[in-house]
């Protein structure tokens, strides 16, 4: 079968239709009676699955080096150049989904369309959240669901995964919990770095195309001088109205910011008008993604964001 579904992103959140669930369910549904076993994993294998690659990595980090056989990670997105606000959800995945025994999702709106499989799937995989995890509440209304860029967060969510995995299969708990620290350790150095930055760089002027690195820039100690109409529409692939697109280009021209950090994966008049605005101006522009780039782990994407930033900022940490 090669049924998809859109799901599009407005205003910050996935939206889907009660019809696309219900046809979903019916195609899984059908796969399991035409031979597709719908079973939990076997016995001494761990079935994990994954919202995006970032998370699918950080799993990986816990899991280490075992055969592939006790456990098992995949990642629904994972194409290093998908657009995670236009997926398309296949019955591939949700089969996925509903085998699975551990099920890790970003949360706060940012890949709703994993609960409406994990709905249509019966699933009843264990589900860890990252937004949960991290306790991160709302400003002003609104969240800022891009977690992975908060490294604490990542760092909770491995204990967790760690936590998870050791109950499923005791016989490698403590090479799980011995990974989930190692992998802390690392992260704490990343954090290290964030204060460095910080020591040399706090109150500096950053604008941005959307929130995604903002729990980055916030930890190295810059502030975020980006009118919050412009960012919001971005995010929510609205208009820009020209009063705020001249305000955001003012940013530059005024050098009211030490750098523009924009994200790679949206493509859009807005975004290159801003990115030429700020190199016409002499600021540099700095590239993020929201998914991990072919051949980098998280530990070495998150290392080379900071590299960038860092020297974007002026000089090496």
């Amino acid at each position: 079968m090669n049924i998809v579904f859109n799901f599009s992103k407005r205003g910050g959140k996935f939206v889907q239709s009660a019809a696309m669930l219900a046809t979903l369910s019916a195609v899984v549904a059908a796969a399991g009676v035409t031979g597709c076993s719908a079973a939990s994993s076997e016995p001494g294998h761990v079935s994990v699955v994954a919202s995006t690659s970032v998370w699918a990595n950080v799993a990986q980090q816990v899991a280490g080096r075992l055969d592939g056989s006790k456990v098992s990670i995949k990642a629904i997105i994972s194409s290093p150049t998908a657009d995670p606000h236009a997926y398309e959800v296949n019955p591939r995945d949700e089969l996925a989904i509903k085998r699975a025994d551990v099920i890790i999702e970003n949360g706060g709106g940012y890949d709703d369309f994993m609960g409406t499989m994990r709905s249509a799937a019966g699933a009843d995989g264990t589900l860890l959240d990252a937004v949960r995890i991290s306790g991160k509440q709302p400003v002003d209304g609104e969240l800022n669901e891009h977690v992975w860029y908060d490294v604490a967060t990542v760092s909770h969510v491995a204990t967790r995964i760690a936590d998870v995995l050791a109950a499923k299969d005791r016989s490698d708990a403590s090479t799980f919990r011995a990974n989930a620290r190692a992998f802390a350790t690392k992260l704490h150095a990343l954090q290290q770095r964030e204060l460095v930055l910080r020591g040399r760089y706090a109150g500096e002027g950053v604008a941005i195309t959307e929130p995604v690195p903002l729990y980055l820039l916030s930890a190295c100690g810059l502030v975020n001088r980006t009118p919050e109409a412009f960012s919001s529409a971005i995010e929510g692939e609205q208009d820009v109205a020209v009063r705020v697109l001249r305000q955001t280009e003012q940013l530059f021209s005024g050098h009211a910011v030490r750098l523009l950090v924009y994200n790679a994966q949206t493509t859009g008049a807005p975004t290159g008008q801003i990115v030429d605005a700020a190199r016409a101006a002499g600021i540099p522009a700095v590239p993020v993604t929201e998914t991990l780039p072919a051949g980098l782990d998280y530990l070495a994407w998150m290392t080379k964001n900071l590299d960038a930033v860092a020297g974007a900022l002026g000089g090496a940490s």
